[in-house]
Formats: structure tokens, C-alpha cells, sequence
């Protein structure tokens, strides 16, 4: 049986845990192979849409989810005990990519090592933020200027290296550790790029391989390798593993945060996004607005206000919502409310 337009939504979204949510930390990063996580607030709202009862606070200091840069050279959330493989599949490929970049900075490759020797000496033991980092580096003569890029770089070049990752933010500023006190389990897949692309296609139920490169950012020629190893169906235009159900229950309405992964995950919008809307919700620079779904599909995008007393989350639908759509954006509210500790209420 073909699946229809709305199966195939229904399908993308019990995938993402959107349709019936998890209840802890873990099982939603697993579940959706990677967080976007470049904004902390929006990675937050990604772990609370996809569950129920958790709160920011959970998300916030949970050991089993972990940042670093991985595909696409932006940081993610993923499970920690992934981390190294993980890792071991996108560093190289993001140090090379970021050669060119670090050059114009002037991290050069003997600056990098220095620095990445440095840093050996720091972090044992400690978690430290990206200015006490800086302040120890330049103790060693090695000077970056805080207010470029160059400090960004280098750590994410650390990172890729496999020396560091991101610890527990200080307030709101991110920490970075030693990636081997971080970690103390290892996954080791045999063939990584398949059970990536084995794990993706768990997360998004009906995909292309274009999409899974989109995505990951691995040349299409691996990722049509990592598919052609696994046991598939056709489905939708796309692909399936092949004990995927093809139907499943429509999504209740649901408050997507900015770069959320339901959008993020395929190349191919238009079946979650109509083209006509699709700059109101991404207006360029790679900025992904915080989205309304209804349906499985994208009916709008969102917005907060805030004041001493309340949160006002301001809707600002595509077109006239049906009575049932807002009485489930209500429950979403109480629930975004619920999640930050704030009073929340709707407004459209």
C-alpha cells in the first residue's frame, strides 16, 4: 500500500516522538538520532515536545546527553555513550572542512597543537568556560582575541579531535571537559555509517537518501552505500526500514521551538511545509523560526512575550485554525509553561 501525504506526516511524526511523547531524557535524544542544539533554548524545547514531564532543569543537567560538533559541523545533543563513535565518523571530516576557516583566523596547525597540548593541562578534573579557557591559554602565550571567531573554532577544532566536548552550562555560559572523563562508555559500531543511517531513518519513518545526506552531511555516494546495507521498503517517494508500520495516528498540535529536527531532518519540506509559507519560517542566514504543527504539518509559526506576571506564547497561523487545533495549542502552552517554571498563556 502507498502511503498518502497524511500518512506520511503521521508516519515522520510517531518517529519524532511527537504523536506519543517519552518520558525521560534519554530516550528522546535516542529516539531522534541528534538534537540541534547551536541555541540551548531551543534545544531545550525540542526535548519538550517530544515528552511529557520533564523540565528544563531535567534536560539541563542530565550526564546521558551530551553537545559537540558532529554532523554539519554543528553542535548536537546525542546520547553520551555515542559520543566517541559519533565523533571518531564527523571529526576528521569537520577538522578538514574547517581548515580553510581556522586559516584566515590565524589558528594555524602548530598554533592548534599548541594549544590542543595546553588544554591537556587545563581541563584535567575541571570543567571551564570558554573565557577561562582563553585566560589559561594566554598564560602559555597563546592569545586569541575573545571577540572573534577564533576562539569558537579552536574549540570546536578541539572537540573534533576527539580531546574535548561540552559539559554542564555555568548559568548560561557552556563549559567544556575532557571527552575521555566525560565519557566512560564506548558504543563501537561495527559499520557506523549504516547504523547511522539506521538511526536516522528510525527517527524520520520515511526519508530519501538525499535527505539523510542533507542531514548528516556525508557525500551521497556513503550515504546511498549506508542504505543499500539495510533492509528497506519503499514508502512515500522515499524509503522505510522495513518494520516501520506506514500508518500511524495523526499528530496533535504541538509548539516546535527554532531549528527543530522535524523540519531539520528532511532536504525535501514541502509534505511538512507549504512552499508559499516556507520564508516565514526560514528567512535566511540559516535561522529555522519556532513553528506551529498541526496535523503533522507546519500551520504557522510563534513567538514569546514576556512580563513580571506571564509568558504570553503568541501564535501567528497560516490560516484560521479549527476550534480542536487551539484547544490543543492550549494544552501545549500549559505545558511550555509547566516545563520553564513560567505562567503561559496563548494568544493567536
Amino acid at each position: 500500500m502507498t502511503p498518502s501525504d497524511n500518512d506520511i506526516r503521521a508516519v515522520r511524526a510517531r518517529a519524532q516522538l511527537l504523536t506519543v511523547p517519552a518520558t525521560d531524557v534519554l530516550t528522546v535524544a535516542g529516539s531522534v538520532a541528534a538534537v540541534q542544539a547551536q541555541s540551548t533554548p531551543a534545544a531545550r524545547l525540542a526535548f519538550r515536545a517530544r515528552s511529557r514531564g520533564l523540565t528544563a532543569q531535567d534536560v539541563d543537567v542530565s550526564r546521558e546527553v551530551t553537545r559537540t560538533w558532529l554532523m554539519r559541523k554543528t553542535l548536537h545533543l546525542v546520547p553520551t555513550v555515542d559520543l566517541r563513535w559519533l565523533n571518531r565518523l564527523f571529526g576528521p571530516r569537520n577538522v578538514q572542512a574547517g581548515q580553510g576557516r581556522r586559516n584566515q583566523l590565524g589558528l594555524t596547525e602548530e598554533l592548534c597543537e599548541r594549544a590542543l597540548e595546553k588544554l591537556q593541562v587545563l581541563l584535567p578534573g575541571k570543567a571551564l568556560t570558554r573565557q577561562e579557557i582563553l585566560e589559561g591559554l594566554a598564560a602559555d602565550g597563546i592569545a586569541l582575541d575573545a571577540k572573534s571567531q577564533a576562539p569558537a573554532h579552536l574549540l570546536a577544532y578541539a572537540a573534533n579531535r576527539g580531546l574535548l566536548c561540552r559539559g554542564h552550562d555555568a548559568g548560561t555560559e557552556p563549559t567544556y571537559v575532557l571527552l575521555d572523563e566525560w565519557v566512560t562508555e564506548d558504543h563501537d559500531p561495527a559499520e557506523p555509517h549504516t547504523e547511522l543511517a539506521h538511526r536516522y531513518l528510525t527517527a524520520y519513518g520515511i526519508a530519501t537518501v538525499e535527505d539523510f545526506g542533507a542531514w548528516s552531511g556525508l557525500p551521497l555516494g556513503l550515504c546511498r552505500k549506508a542504505f543499500a546495507a539495510l533492509d528497506l521498503v519503499s514508502a512515500g517517494g522515499g524509503f522505510a526500514l522495513s518494520q516501520t508500520g506506514l500508518t500511524a495516528p495523526a499528530c496533535p498540535p504541538r509548539l516546535l521551538g527554532a531549528f527543530d529536527t522535524y523540519l531539520l531532518g528532511y532536504r525535501d519540506r514541502d509534505l511538512l511545509l507549504g512552499p508559499a509559507e516556507a520564508k516565514r519560517v526560514n528567512a535566511g542566514g540559516g535561522m529555522i523560526a519556532p513553528t506551529v504543527l498541526v496535523d503533522g504539518r507546519i500551520a504557522g509559526t510563534w513567538h514569546t512575550k514576556r512580563t513580571a506576571k506571564q509568558t504570553k506564547v503568541v501564535v501567528e497561523p497560516f490560516a484560521v485554525l479549527p476550534r480542536s487545533a487551539i484547544t490543543g495549542l492550549e494544552s501545549e502552552v500549559d505545558d511550555y509553561g509547566r516545563f520553564l517554571g513560567e505562567t503561559a498563556v496563548l494568544v493567536i
